[in-house]
């Protein structure tokens, strides 16, 4: 246990370093993941008309809210994991005694605490820009939204790295995610509240894994009485625990047949 906190606490400060060395591309990570703002021009109009049960504050509140998750919760690692497969230095990894797994959870780590201050600075000039939707959420709402916004990353990074493993026998196995990152902005809230979706259609989508990616913190954050936590939490675990077991036995496959293809 000790060898292992000694070469996650290694990776994690390499990582970092490399992270802080490119700042200029950190400002443009957290200027990419700032759709939510862009939605909430016309969400907030339809909201000033009465379309839909939230006010204009709650539609502000609750798009800053799906920023602040997806900067926590944001995974390329099927990107990495292309290249590395398709520029050999995944075979270089397997080499050394460290499962590569780690190398990406490292980097992903290390890239939420580098991308920090541009977060916040952009939080900042947005209660700036709009005073009526600043508000200070309850300590208890924080450790909610942070322990199941910890529960989103791991099932999205989970999800994307099981899917990566797929470049063991495809080309690109990215352009598997591209086809699933059309279901994650539909339906994880990033484009719209689930409170717009007719009621089965929600109560059905709540069984996805989509929902606990950015509406179940978010909505947490702001001091959402309606998550069902207890249901988040076994879907989460059931859907983190299911998708581990495949990503084992898609990972022990996939060596076989790299290592046939000369790696």
């Amino acid at each position: 246990m000790n060898a292992a906190l000694r070469k996650m606490g290694g990776l994690l400060s390499v990582y970092y370093a490399y992270m802080t060395a490119y700042r200029a591309e950190l400002i443009l990570w957290a200027l990419a993941n700032s759709l939510p703002f862009i939605l909430m021009g016309a969400w907030y109009q339809a909201a000033a008309g009465g379309a839909f049960g939230f006010t204009p504050v709650d539609v502000t509140r609750y798009f800053l809210a799906v920023f602040v998750i997806r900067q926590l919760t944001v995974v390329w690692v099927i990107w990495e994991f292309d290249q590395d497969v398709q520029r050999g230095r995944l075979s270089q990894y397997l080499l050394q005694p460290v499962d590569p797994v780690w190398r990406y959870l490292a980097a992903h780590l290390s890239e939420r605490v580098a991308r920090l201050p541009f977060s916040a600075l952009i939080i900042a000039l947005f209660f700036l820009i709009f005073p009526p939707a600043r508000f200070v959420p309850h300590a208890s709402d924080v450790l909610l939204a942070i322990t199941f916004a910890t529960l989103a990353f791991a099932l999205r990074f989970v999800m994307q790295y099981t899917l990566a493993l797929f470049a063991l026998w495809t080309e690109r196995a990215s352009s598997l995610e591209s086809l699933m990152f059309i279901l994650y902005l539909v339906l994880s809230g990033a484009i719209a509240p689930l409170e717009v979706f007719p009621p089965e259609l929600r109560e059905l989508v709540m069984w996805t894994p989509f929902p606990y990616f950015i509406w179940v913190p978010a909505r947490l954050l702001i001091g959402g009485a309606d998550v069902d936590l207890m249901r988040a939490t076994v879907v989460c675990v059931s859907w983190i625990g299911s998708l581990l077991v495949v990503n084992r036995v898609v990972w022990r496959l996939g060596l076989k047949r790299h290592s046939s293809m000369g790696a």
